[in-house]
């Protein structure tokens, strides 16, 4: 067999065979890109097929290719509104705590590894910023349902802290190899690497997002376009100095938000685009590392990842983000706890091999190690730990599919496919359903048979109903279909009784016994819930009062507008 068809043949072999062990994943609970890095490893040079791979250079030109399209996806998916309660404290994590958590790391890989400030601090400016693939995949694939605030904060930061800790690293190197200039020329770095990769990246990304829009192209030109004009962007920004990921990153936010049939197109392809980016980068960077040369640098390895769990970590995000913003001490401690490392420390690592720094497997075997530790720990007990600090709120009833019509260019009606679950709906007929005026039933399913449905039709359990609305009608809906067991849980969660976010908090008082402060007597009581919040309201937000836990339980923009009562 040629070499052509061998490669074909392994690679196939190998896409295939991560793509069926992801589902150990689910059944076990084991990271999903730890297996993937598993299995690269398992086919190495000390695995069980031997492989021979060593070519730094192509694994660098593979991660960064990965990374940009992982970033890319991110970026489309991340809503612009999540901005309004996660963007500055992820700006300040993306900063100043990718700073302090190197800097700590540094000095003490520095002690334990016998080496100079300079070097220690790479060691730290490698390992220093989390990485968007795990985040992203940890967070959905372990069905974590976080609060706004928390998942808004881990998302946003996770796709904007790279560009710091490229900085340090990029100058730490130069500083080691005597290539870097004085103060000016490293600041002028700084703003570069910063101020080039927001200024293209918003500018670029408002400009595809229009394009995109305007165009009229076959479904599937759509995702290609894309993905030419965002690594386009990557390219350009990373060839006048700024930072090409976080370009990518703000192109993908600004086509995403960008409303329009396109997007219909665009997010499935990219979402499998993800998927082989992260599968294929993992497998070449387990491919890349030597076990019995990893197993020497077990115990520095394993001692310097405590130290980055354990204490720079959430050091730094206690600094970064307590003094500024009002995140509660739970809040904080889930987000320390989810500063998972994935394939950015591994992919800067390459840099000093490249760069041609002394002792260059240090830094590579250090950070493989720390990112071992860190989805073994970290990722293998997000779930657990996101419910011990209460920072998750319960999954809300969503429709089983949706699809738009293709009717009109923005704004499009959708159909949307529920099954009903809800006792409460059990015989009653289509009439007296509290539907949303823009909405209606296209087709209802009964036993794999179709029904033509009329308002004297009687709803049974495990029917398929068919409707078709906007998205703005969707959290009517999703109340209307919500089943038992789900509202068993919201109940638990927002408790038995909700009041609207109008009421005037003197006729509050009034029902429960309550005493009210002067000058809340005229407010509502979403704005006092606001206020006792501090800071912009979330759903899940809850406010211990009076023996009460009064809890947001909906939310309109900034408005609370409902507010659940639970005694306990």
């Amino acid at each position: 067999m040629d070499s052509v068809n061998t490669l074909f043949l392994f690679g196939g072999s190998l896409l295939a065979l991560s793509i069926l062990a992801s589902r150990l994943s689910s059944l076990f609970g084991v990271p999903l890109l730890l297996i993937f890095l598993a299995l690269g490893m398992l086919v190495g040079e000390d695995g069980l097929l031997g492989i021979e791979f060593d070519n730094y250079p192509l694994a660098f030109l593979i991660g960064n290719l990965a990374l940009a399209l992982i970033l890319l996806d991110g970026g489309l998916r991340t809503r612009l509104k999540t901005f309004r309660v996660g963007f500055k404290p992820a700006l300040s994590l993306a900063t100043i705590g990718v700073f302090l958590t190197s800097g700590i790391v540094g000095l003490f890989a520095t002690w334990l590894l016998d080496l100079t400030p300079a070097e220690g601090l790479l060691v730290g400016a490698i390992v220093g910023s989390t990485d968007a693939a795990a985040v992203f995949s940890m967070l959905s694939g372990q069905g974590v349902n976080l609060n706004e605030r928390v998942g808004a904060t881990l998302e946003i930061e996770s796709g904007t802290n790279d560009p710091m800790a490229i900085f340090l690293t990029l100058t730490l190197v130069a500083l080691l190899t005597g290539e870097i200039g004085g103060p000016l020329d490293t600041l002028g770095m700084f703003v570069n690497q910063f101020g080039l990769g927001l200024a293209v990246g918003v500018g670029a990304g408002w400009l595809i997002a229009r394009l995109l829009s305007w165009l009229d192209l076959a479904p599937g030109l759509y995702s290609l376009l894309t993905l030419g004009l965002g690594l386009c962007v990557f390219g350009v920004t990373s060839a006048l100095g700024g930072s090409g990921f976080l370009a990518i990153y703000l192109t993908g936010l600004m086509i995403g938000n960008r409303p329009g049939r396109h997007l219909n197109f665009i997010l499935p392809v990219h979402d499998g685009f993800a998927w082989l980016s992260q599968i294929g980068l993992f497998l070449v960077l387990g491919l890349l590392v030597s076990p019995r040369e990893m197993l020497s640098y077990a115990l520095p390895g394993a001692a310097l990842s405590f130290v980055l769990i354990f204490l720079a970590r959430p050091l730094a995000v206690v600094l970064a983000i307590k003094p500024f913003f009002r995140f509660r001490w739970r809040e904080v401690i889930f987000i320390a706890w989810v500063g998972l490392r994935g394939a950015v420390p591994i992919v800067l690592a390459i840099f000093p091999v490249i760069g041609g720094v002394e002792n260059a497997a240090v830094y590579f075997n250090i950070a493989f190690f720390a990112v071992l530790m860190s989805l073994l720990v970290q990722g293998g007990t997000l779930s657990l730990v996101a419910r011990w600090t209460r920072v998750q709120i319960p999954p809300r009833v969503t429709p089983n599919r949706r699809g738009p019509l293709g009717v009109l260019p923005e704004n499009d009606y959708e159909m949307f496919v529920y099954q009903v679950e809800n006792d409460a709906l059990e015989d009653v007929p289509i009439r007296l359903l509290r539907f949303p005026s823009g909405a209606l039933i296209s087709a209802l399913f009964r036993q794999r048979t179709m029904l033509h449905p009329k308002g004297s039709t009687r709803l049974r359990l495990g029917d398929v109903l068919c409707v078709i609305g906007r998205s703005a009608d969707l959290p009517a809906l999703n109340r209307l279909f919500n089943g038992d067991a789900r509202l068993k849980q919201e109940r638990a969660f927002f408790g038995t009784f909700t009041l609207d976010g109008q009421a005037l908090m003197r006729d509050v008082a009034d029902a429960y016994g309550l005493t009210l402060s002067p000058g809340e007597h005229e407010m509502t009581l979403g704005e006092f819930m606001s206020l006792r919040v501090g800071g912009h309201p979330v759903i899940g937000d809850d406010v211990d009062w009076h023996g009460i836990h009064w809890v947001v339980s909906e939310m309109q923009g900034n408005r609370v507008t409902r507010v659940g009562l639970r005694l306990y």
